[in-house]
């Protein structure tokens, strides 16, 4: 398993106990504390695909009762980036570089953001990749689009090696 990240191990661990998605995402959120605001609750992670979700309060809304815009980009690019972090080779990082984002209609649910990767190019020292991420309302309907490109890099002291990754092509 030298290959899995930490993130995925940690929720292998505590996904199957009672209470587990809730605590990994407070550690997510303590690891990264500008997504506490939205409290997030990540429901699925695994190479290739994320689930987060966001109920609507009061914190997250914007003058005209919907969930703000940023929000909305915040729980993207969480998703996106837990998505990213599962699939990649160990051997590698990422960060965002980019996000491209479609508000396709008025948010005034809660909120459910899917992330799929599914595939990786071959990873030299670095590569861009999009990620693409959904968000979805109470009734299923779109009302978010993102395209967020990570930018991933070798990490320093980590040589090229046959590693198995999470998807590639």
């Amino acid at each position: 398993m030298s290959g899995q990240s930490a993130a995925l191990a940690t929720w292998r661990r505590l996904c199957r106990i009672p209470g587990g998605r809730w605590l990994f995402s407070r550690i997510v959120c303590r690891k990264a504390p500008y997504f506490a605001g939205i409290r997030p609750r990540i429901m699925e992670l695994r190479p290739g695909r994320a689930e987060v979700r966001m109920q609507k309060r009061h914190a997250v809304l914007n003058h005209l009762g919907g969930i703000h815009a940023i929000a909305m980009c915040n729980m993207a690019e969480l998703a996106g980036g837990m998505v990213t972090d599962v699939t990649i080779p160990g051997t590698h990082r990422w960060i965002p570089k980019g996000m491209t984002v479609d508000y396709l209609q008025r948010a005034d649910s809660d909120l459910r953001a899917v992330a799929e990767l599914e595939f990786l190019p071959a990873l030299g020292d670095s590569a861009e990749i999009p990620v693409t991420v959904e968000v979805f309302n109470a009734n299923g309907e779109a009302v978010v689009r993102a395209v967020i490109r990570m930018w991933l890099s070798r990490k320093p002291g980590k040589p090229a090696k046959p590693d198995k990754p999470g998807r590639q092509a």
